[in-house]
């Protein structure tokens, strides 16, 4: 079903003489929820990060104390954790851009009906997210810093594994 039909809902002549009010109304605070939602992903991605750092300087402090009963292994939880939660900051991340487009689809679509089209119009100057040299969405760039984080716990997963240990192991077996 399309978009128009869902956000349109009672005819000025149905509703009454209140319509134009209610609907600019409506309008003001979708777009105060629109906005929320990029506050709250902005305070996921301050979140993640912090947490992340924290994670592999926690890495860095383990692995400079020479005195890890089983050597580096013990580092493998701390990097499994770090890569999942990586995996899941990029999730949410996801999440957040989609909730924010159809956002923005509805919000198009509401401004239909008002003299002004501003986000249109804005989304119309930049090339409607299709031309990176006239605008790049945020989404495309904060997405990849949880997966640089991701490829540095798994690099500390992959240091962290008792390999040598590992193949006599397999090799005694």
């Amino acid at each position: 079903m399309a978009i128009s039909s869902k956000v349109l809902g009672i005819s000025k002549e149905e509703y009454g003489p209140k319509y134009n009010d209610h609907i600019l109304g409506i309008y003001k605070m979708y777009v105060d929820m629109a906005d929320k939602v990029s506050s709250r992903r902005d305070a996921t991605n301050s979140f993640f990060l912090t947490v992340n750092t924290g994670v592999l300087g926690l890495v860095g402090f383990l692995a400079q104390a020479a005195a890890l009963p089983p050597g580096r292994i013990a580092l493998l939880p701390v990097a499994v954790a770090g890569f999942v939660l990586s995996l899941l900051w990029r999730r949410i991340l996801r999440s957040y851009r989609d909730l924010n487009s159809a956002k923005y689809e509805v919000i198009h679509e509401i401004e239909l009906s008002l003299p002004l089209r501003p986000y249109d119009a804005e989304w119309e100057a930049l090339g409607r997210g299709t031309d990176p040299s006239k605008y790049l969405p945020l989404t495309h760039v904060e997405s990849r810093v949880p997966c640089i984080f991701a490829v540095l716990h798994g690099i500390v997963a992959i240091w962290a594994m008792p390999w040598c240990e590992l193949v006599s192991f397999i090799g005694a077996g």
